[in-house]
């Protein structure tokens, strides 16, 4: 890693990864668990969590969403299945996917000749698991293209068709329509069960069908947000910091930022902290946000820059160039959660997470 100097920084608790991956096993027992570490593990470092889980056994495999994210563990030394929740295009990622030994996700007639081919061409058999669409809209086949994707699949020497799945679009917030997709996805099952189907994996549960639903368990579990700390009962893992860098007192009437944006009500004294858009703290938290600063809330002012962010420590008398400034994260009693940030922004935890970009350092600790 080269030289870090700036001391904005992502801090990631592995004793909290470590417990809620632990605690997700025991809940999805006796079914396995894919630790879906996608998106740079929601912003948490994927090869870094991979490791650690394979170290411990924490986890059967991994979810990801693309070929080069599976090709990134495999190149940090990760041996454990992994699975690609992505639909693959070109065609000629089968290829890399198969020589990398990933499984690979099938949802169209297509895709199934395309992954055959693609192994017969390196005298190696492909590991696929079937995706069927059961009311998310996003990628996968319904019953009677899943039904023929296998029997392609199946007549093909050159592929091991492992699993089916599903994704559950509303297992936070619809009984019912969650209900009716995993209806279909179990008749899906005896379809293929009924074909001679033997051995599959079926999983249809990320983390709330998980914590949600026992019936939709099956034979594997794939869990990403819970796995992170952010979900109801679960440890966070990430906490963001950054240390004050320049301090000044203003006057009544002084304007802070672009634009104008904060006019001063009073006079303040004013923390500058070295963290911005460009490092995922968006515009949305201007003038919103709280920071902690000396164990006490000081409001974000004026608008966040690419790189700078004002705010308001009037109130934090010990405030000085160094102290530290929790974005996300505890200090003292008070913390600041993704959820927080989420409301403020109009978004979901996911989001405020997965947008903590590359130049943010993750630093490790128990």
């Amino acid at each position: 890693m080269a030289m870090i100097l700036r001391p904005t920084r992502a801090e990631i608790r592995l004793s909290a990864v470590r417990n809620n991956l632990k605690k997700l096993a025991k809940t999805a027992a006796p079914a396995r668990l894919l630790f879906v570490v996608k998106a740079n593990a929601y912003g948490h470092g994927a090869a870094e969590l991979a490791r650690l889980a394979e170290r411990e056994k924490l986890a059967w495999g991994f979810g990801v969403s693309s070929v080069e994210e599976g090709l990134a563990l495999r190149e940090a030394g990760v041996k454990s299945p992994v699975l690609v929740l992505g639909s693959l295009y070109p065609f000629e990622s089968f290829v890399a996917a198969i020589n990398a030994d990933l499984m690979v996700t099938i949802a169209s007639l297509d895709a199934a000749r395309q992954v055959s081919e693609a192994a017969r061409s390196l005298s190696k058999k492909a590991v696929c698991h079937m995706k069927l669409e059961t009311g998310m809209g996003r990628i996968g086949a319904r019953r009677p293209s899943l039904l023929k994707i296998y029997d392609e699949l199946s007549a093909s020497g050159n592929v091991t068709v492992a699993g089916m799945y599903t994704h559950l679009s509303s297992a936070d917030s619809d009984p019912e329509y969650t209900a009716r997709q995993l209806g279909y996805f179990s008749e899906t099952a005896a379809d293929l069960k009924a074909r001679g189907a033997r051995g599959l994996t079926l999983h249809a549960a990320a983390s709330c069908g998980l914590l949600n639903f026992p019936e939709s368990r099956w034979d594997m579990v794939r869990s990403g947000i819970a796995a992170y700390g952010l979900a109801e009962g679960f440890e966070p893992a990430l906490a963001w910091k950054t240390k004050i860098v320049f301090l000044k007192n203003v006057r009544e009437g002084a304007f802070i930022s672009y634009n104008k944006s904060f006019r001063a009500d009073r006079p303040l004294k004013i923390a500058t902290i070295p963290v911005g858009y460009a490092d995922g703290y968006i515009r949305r938290f201007s003038n919103k946000a709280d920071v902690l600063i000396g164990g006490k809330r000081c409001r974000v002012l004026g608008n966040v820059t690419m790189d700078m962010t004002m705010a308001d420590v009037t109130a934090v008398k010990d405030a000085a160039v160094g102290s530290e400034a929790v974005l996300l994260g505890r200090q003292g009693g008070e913390e600041v959660t993704a959820q927080e940030l989420a409301d403020l922004a109009g978004t979901i935890t996911y989001e405020i997470v997965t947008q903590i970009s590359a130049r943010v350092p993750r630093v490790y600790a128990e």
